[in-house]
């Protein structure tokens, strides 16, 4: 089993293909998006959230090689019932600005991969799923005032990074439902 990828290591390997510092948190949330809506095999790892005011990313086969397991390692968390999903975002010992602004360029980055399906239908989905993308696009809002209490907004961050984790996985399992046994379709073993 391959070790999980972490903020640090996504973040050096989106450098080398000419994204920014800070985009690691984007990057993992447009996955975690548009893997809701299209087959992992789908999607265009090197490009994922360039929107066009960039050269296009070159790719070298280590980066490759990592994006790959990326998206694999996040769909199976995804996937799986044991809620192992969790969000790239910046290490606690992180400064809190930072690790919000991450939380927020998350949100933006889920939202843009959910969008990346045309004919998107989010009324088909329960009203907890659509109220946590509503909630989403709400935190795409999110800062810290320099007066709040920092006890107080580390404990709400930990809260919202809980309530994201959960809710991503809630989105893609409703789009994403696992088949079920047809008892008309059986065979009897003779």
């Amino acid at each position: 089993m391959q070790e999980q990828i972490d903020y640090d290591v996504l973040s050096e390997a989106l450098a080398r293909i000419g994204y920014h510092d800070g985009e690691a948190s984007e990057y993992h949330g447009t996955l975690c998006g548009a893997l809701c809506v299209h087959k992992p095999e789908d999607i265009d790892l090197a490009h994922l959230i360039d929107s066009g005011d960039r050269p296009p990313a070159g790719s070298d086969a280590k980066t490759t090689a990592l994006l790959q397991a990326l998206r694999t390692q996040t769909f199976d968390a995804l996937e799986d019932e044991g809620m192992s999903f969790e969000l790239l975002l910046p290490d606690d010992d992180t400064a809190l600005v930072p690790r919000v602004r991450a939380l927020v360029a998350w949100c933006e980055g889920f939202l843009y991969g959910l969008s990346s399906r045309p004919g998107l239908d989010l009324s088909r989905c329960s009203d907890d799923a659509r109220e946590i993308v509503h909630d989403m696009t709400q935190l795409t809002q999110a800062a810290v005032g320099e007066e709040d209490d920092p006890n107080v907004e580390e404990t709400a961050y930990a809260e919202l990074v809980e309530y994201l984790r959960v809710g991503a996985q809630l989105v893609f399992m409703e789009l994403h439902p696992k088949p079920t046994l047809d008892p008309s379709a059986s065979q009897t073993l003779h």
